[in-house]
């Protein structure tokens, strides 16, 4: 995909296209093929990740929220609702949390020095 630069007032100019149509008649077989194809399964039960990966992974470092905030540089109100189970994290900060459970050691002295 090509990066095109646009100044704010070029943005601001412009007016939103929206199909209307496409959108009236796009059926849900469609919806669902299409994420199918992007990896998600929307008929398929939500998994739970309130278990609680964040929590069981700062356990294994023994750190406080604080620690493991100031550690990951995720904002420590965040890393509070993930554990709190008042939202879940996105998919790329439960890789980094299975990893963390996985290799405390290791992931901490890699996330100490970057």
């Amino acid at each position: 995909m090509a990066i095109i630069r646009k100044t704010l007032k070029q943005i601001e100019v412009r007016k939103p296209v929206i199909n209307r149509k496409l959108m009236e008649t796009t059926s849900q077989s469609v919806i669902r093929r299409h994420a199918l194809e992007d990896g998600e399964d929307a008929a398929s039960p939500l998994p739970d990740y309130r278990l609680n990966l964040v929590r069981e992974a700062r356990a294994k470092l023994a750190m406080t929220q604080a620690e493991m905030a100031a550690l990951t540089k995720i904002p420590l109100a965040t890393l509070r609702n993930w554990e709190q189970g008042r939202t879940t994290p996105d998919p790329a900060a439960r890789a980094l949390f299975k990893l963390i459970a996985s290799k405390p050691k290791d992931s901490a002295k890699i996330l100490q020095r970057a």
